[in-house]
């Protein structure tokens, strides 16, 4: 199971590649995208208290709360690794034993992500932005670690939509 980390309290050997990334994506959004939002809604809101849904009101509610809340807190910064041992995001170390499988989803200039499989049903996978990391010696690294899913050719449908949407 991942631990949390410092350096001192863990041998994670030698750090192979290190680089900052941001804790989430983060989209800039203008006045206009706060409008259609906004109407969005309160549309699903009004349909919602006609169709006597108040769970449903309350849940739209509580979402455009939680976008509010993401777009006026900054992302923190936070280090991932890989080292001779496992991978490191942020304060978290995951052993290679830990991780299923690794993909690469390289489309520059708008995808150029790592991803990496995790054993669990919440949090299923990690998602490292590689910025301008060159790809191929990170791939090379991990293929002697951990099996690469060649079948994943696409970013998740999710991150898809959240970029769509910049939510």
């Amino acid at each position: 199971m991942s631990q949390d980390i410092t350096k001192e309290d863990l041998n994670i050997g030698k750090i192979i590649f290190e680089w900052k990334v941001k804790e989430y994506d983060r989209a800039d959004h203008d006045r206009s995208w706060y409008i259609m939002m906004g109407v969005i809604a309160a549309v699903l809101i009004i349909y919602a208290i006609i169709a006597a849904n108040y769970l449903f009101a309350l849940l739209i509610a509580l979402f455009g709360i939680i976008l509010f809340m993401h777009d006026i807190l900054e992302p923190l910064e936070v280090t991932f690794a890989v080292t001779e041992i496992g991978i490191i995001l942020g304060r978290k170390f995951y052993r290679y034993s830990e991780l299923e499988s690794f993909w690469m989803i390289y489309d520059p200039p708008m995808v150029k992500s790592l991803y990496f499989g995790l054993d669990g049903i919440i949090r299923h996978r990690l998602y490292v932005p590689l910025l301008d990391n060159d790809p191929r010696p990170i791939r090379d690294y991990l293929n002697q670690f951990v099996e690469e899913d060649l079948d994943q050719e696409e970013e998740p449908t999710s991150e898809k939509i959240s970029r769509m949407f910049q939510i």
